[in-house]
């Protein structure tokens, strides 16, 4: 029974933010503003999307589809860590567990392949402007789309059955305030090596092929843009990559700065390291629709437009 309990445990603690216990009350304010957010403006930017026609293009359908990412990102974490410091709630089932690794570890993977998906759209539109209706297809978008789904499924579903063959006899406290891959399997008396080697190659190799597809198609938009005669249709064609070059840097910035943090960073505190990954799964869900609602003119018109209507009424 007791080496069954080992690779069947009921559940897990997680410790929140080690050294700053006096401050959870205070820490928590700014997650919650920051994760209401993110929700409100992620629903108002699918809202607008979906009941505005001229919005059903393909950036925006990307758009949508990272929205609702960022929704799903911030949801599996968040609400979590408020508990864990307001209300000392610091246990999770194994399968909750599991379950917040997958949706953390998936959005992650999906929000990176969007990127590459918007690049490429961006790419279609300044290079090739009159293809643009030919190329991005409804039925291209479709399976762009779908294939985003199915890579980043395959690619992190192996981390669930990785983790459940593991026995947990020592301890099951996770030093952190949310279940990831490697840092739970860190528990495990058994080996761990092919966690190791999956858990940060391949799903890094996914991340990083679509950061080195995004830079060369950038490099042919530049390319592109540079060729153009006229001023003012230089100014028009980077404005609209404005805001995609805003979300990639929100979003790789962070994530390549808290891998390197953990690998090379061993002087930086356990707390400010577990503070900034808490940041970096709550602040880009939030500011991605900021930003795309200050530098994207459709959006900024049809949601002046729709608030003003409701004024109205």
């Amino acid at each position: 029974m007791y080496n069954l309990s080992c690779y069947n445990p009921y559940s897990f603690i997680l410790v929140g933010i080690p050294g700053l216990e006096k401050f959870h009350i205070w820490i928590g304010i700014p997650f919650c503003v920051i994760y209401v957010v993110a929700i409100v403006g992620n629903c108002i930017l699918l809202y607008l999307i979906a009941v505005e026609q001229s919005l059903h293009e393909p950036m925006f359908i990307f758009l949508s589809m990272l929205a609702s990412t960022d929704i799903i990102l911030s949801t599996a974490t968040v609400p979590k860590l408020l508990s864990n410091l307001w209300f000392g709630s610091q246990e999770i089932t194994f399968s909750g567990c599991l379950s917040q690794m997958f949706f953390l570890h998936f959005s992650f993977v999906v929000d990176s392949a969007i990127l590459l998906a918007m690049a490429f759209d961006r790419y279609v539109a300044i290079c090739l402007p009159l293809r643009y209706s030919t190329i991005l297809t409804p039925q291209v978008i479709v399976k762009i789309m779908v294939s985003i789904i199915v890579r980043s499924f395959s690619v992190i579903l192996p981390d669930v059955f990785l983790l459940r063959r593991l026995p947990f006899c020592k301890t099951r406290v996770i030093p952190h305030t949310y279940c990831e891959h490697i840092g739970v399997a860190r528990l495990s008396s058994a080996d761990i090596s092919i966690n190791i080697w999956y858990g940060f190659s391949v799903p890094l190799m996914t991340v990083i092929s679509d950061v080195i597809l995004i830079a060369v198609s950038y490099i042919f938009i530049l390319r592109a843009v540079f060729l153009l005669s006229s001023q003012g249709a230089r100014q028009k064609a980077l404005s609209t990559c404005g805001s995609h070059v805003c979300v990639i840097l929100m979003f790789y910035t962070p994530a390549f700065f808290s891998i390197l943090a953990h690998r090379f960073g061993h002087s930086v505190p356990r707390n400010v390291l577990i503070l900034f990954a808490n940041f970096y799964v709550a602040i880009p869900p939030a500011l991605n629709p900021v930003v795309y609602g200050v530098k994207t003119k459709q959006i900024q018109d049809k949601f002046l437009l729709f608030f003003s209507l409701r004024k109205t009424q």
